[in-house]
């Protein structure tokens, strides 16, 4: 349930929200609270283990594809929150360019033939990588963005990709969704680990393209329950779901 009063929510005790396995979301853009998200199944992707489909590997071997790990930040979280329905309300804006400017908030955008085609964001907390929200603008631009992701999380020390919630688009990459128990051993182990997302450079889309695509080496373990939820590739918090509120 929600507070009634509750605190106010800065970057500090959002990354302690995220820590424990909870994260934020508003009702409505129009809506200033915020409330804490505890679901019983979480949605993850394989760290360097994305899906890449024969015609996205043939897509990225024709060339035209670039991605930029360091784009401006604000630019990609307002496309994200550029739709009829979102989740992402001024608070959060704030917060994540917050978050952003202390090192624990990162986004990637994907270029074709110049001009953006999609992009994604997240926070960041040890070898976690919490995903927010991703737009395309051409076709395939959010998978590209989740391509590229994957990979350079890999490289750079990452060993959880959350997603909050599976969607049939994420489930499409290769996504699963395990059970509250499993997401928080797995949380655990990754906010132990040393990873730094601007260790290294993104791989070139060739270089990506070479790399290959996803194998069931890299894919989650079974605990997976194999259920898909039913909402589009960014979903709205359900109702009643609520844990607290800011």
């Amino acid at each position: 349930m929600s507070q009634d009063h509750p605190p106010h929510l800065g970057p500090m005790q959002l990354l302690a929200g995220y820590a424990q396995g909870i994260f934020p979301m508003a009702r409505a853009a129009d809506d200033p609270r915020l409330y804490w998200f505890n679901p019983p199944f979480r949605g993850i992707l394989p760290v360097g283990g994305v899906h890449m489909s024969r015609s996205l590997r043939r897509s990225l071997a024709r060339g035209g594809w670039t991605a930029d790990a360091h784009p401006d930040f604000d630019r990609i979280v307002r496309h994200c929150a550029d739709r009829p329905e979102t989740w992402i309300n001024a608070p959060l804006l704030r917060l994540y360019q917050r978050l952003h400017d202390c090192g624990h908030a990162q986004a990637l955008a994907v270029y074709q033939d110049g001009a953006l085609a999609g992009g994604i964001f997240g926070v960041t907390l040890g070898g976690a990588f919490f995903g927010e929200s991703m737009f395309s603008t051409r076709t395939n631009g959010s998978k590209m963005a989740l391509l590229w992701l994957s990979d350079h999380l890999a490289r750079c020390g990452f060993t959880l990709f959350d997603t909050q919630y599976l969607t049939p688009h994420l489930a499409s990459m290769g996504g699963v969704e395990i059970t509250r128990e499993d997401y928080r051993a797995r949380l655990a182990h990754a906010l132990r680990q040393p990873a730094d997302y601007h260790a290294l450079p993104l791989r070139s889309a060739a270089e990506l393209a070479a790399r290959g695509g996803y194998s069931a080496a890299s894919a989650p373990s079974s605990s997976s329950t194999g259920v898909v939820s039913p909402s589009g590739p960014m979903p709205s918090p359900p109702s009643g779901s609520a844990v607290s509120g800011s």
